[in-house]
């Protein structure tokens, strides 16, 4: 799948030569995704050991956002972490150094830097095994909007390199405090309540009315977050690793309570991914794999799309009585 690089611009050669050949498979183009950035990752670690040498202890560097959930468009940019072993200066140090070396790979086989600097070169996101057991649930004691939205991009966590063991054990951190305290999902909920309305009252689809996407509606806002934010939660609840939404759709579809509903809204996201398809072909930033130009879509396709975004909807206040069902009981 791919050639032999001996710097990051052989990588990002590679990447822009290839990626355009699975702008419709979207299995394809995560796996080529992965490749990618293990590929940069490889070059980082050798960068680093040429200097401080070999790593001190196990680590895992890990993906987030639509790379942990393997969603990501052919135009993607960085969300990603550290997690390593040892509780130490030496082992502090030097993954210090390799999360910015991580992060300056990526921007330059052509990935932009994340805006949130949620990126391991922020030492927010690179952290020792107990640190990042403090750092958990200190974000669930905290309560903070700006907590919990942490907490949601870390659960979408997903092992790219080294140990896997070390992420599935910080996400156990996690379903053991919600056990505890089940409160914690309503703070999710809370957090997520925020849906931007997409259909009116007479079927329209609302769009955007000016600037550069006027007449375009935006994906990201209107139909994905609505699946993907209520799936998380319902994920979370029942203890679920698996980070990709399709797979958690899956699994809880195998929950006889869950089974139609997750059955019906798998269907509907299966058929989101296949929409959004159709903005990669000239996609040249971040922005443009999310905006989709209604009127380059059948009347068929318009009544498909006003199902999955009212569907949304549904799901999440689905979702939202399961959740307030369990706070009360």
């Amino acid at each position: 799948m791919k050639g032999n690089f001996d710097s990051y611009e052989s990588i990002k050669k590679w990447k822009e030569e290839h990626i355009y050949r699975y702008e419709f498979d979207t299995k394809g183009l995560n796996e080529f995704h992965d490749e990618m950035m293990r590929s940069a990752s490889q070059l980082a670690l050798l960068h680093l050991e040429e200097i401080y040498g070999k790593p001190p202890c196990s680590y895992s560097w890990f993906v987030m956002g639509s790379g942990g959930r393997f969603e990501q468009g052919i135009i993607s940019d960085q969300d990603h972490g550290l997690v390593y072993e040892e509780h130490s200066r030496q082992a502090g140090e030097y993954f210090t150094k390799l999360g910015e070396e991580l992060s300056k790979g990526l921007f330059l086989i052509g990935y932009p830097y994340c805006e949130g600097k949620v990126m391991s070169s922020n030492s927010l996101w690179c952290k020792s095994l107990l640190d990042w057991k403090t750092q958990l649930i200190h974000w669930m004691d905290e309560k903070s909007w700006e907590s919990i939205r942490y907490l949601q991009i870390f659960y979408d966590s997903r092992s790219l390199v080294g140990n896997e063991d070390l992420v599935k054990e910080l996400k156990k951190t996690i379903f053991g405090y919600q056990r505890q305290e089940p409160k914690l999902l309503q703070r999710f909920m809370d957090n997520i309540q925020h849906i931007k309305q997409s259909v009116g009252p007479l079927g329209q689809i609302y769009v955007e009315h000016s600037g550069q996407y006027e007449g375009h509606i935006d994906l990201k806002k209107t139909a994905f977050l609505p699946y993907v934010n209520a799936i998380r939660v319902l994920a979370m609840k029942e203890g679920i690793i698996k980070t990709s939404t399709l797979d958690r759709l899956e699994s809880l579809s195998e929950i006889s309570k869950y089974r139609d509903e997750m059955l019906y809204y798998k269907h509907n996201f299966e058929k989101l991914l296949q929409y959004r398809v159709m903005l990669f072909k000239n996609a040249t930033s971040y922005d443009d794999v999310h905006y989709l130009n209604i009127k380059k879509m059948s009347k068929e396709e318009k009544r498909d799309m006003k199902t999955i975004l009212r569907d949304g909807k549904k799901l999440h206040h689905y979702v939202q009585g399961i959740i307030d069902k369990g706070c009360l009981s």
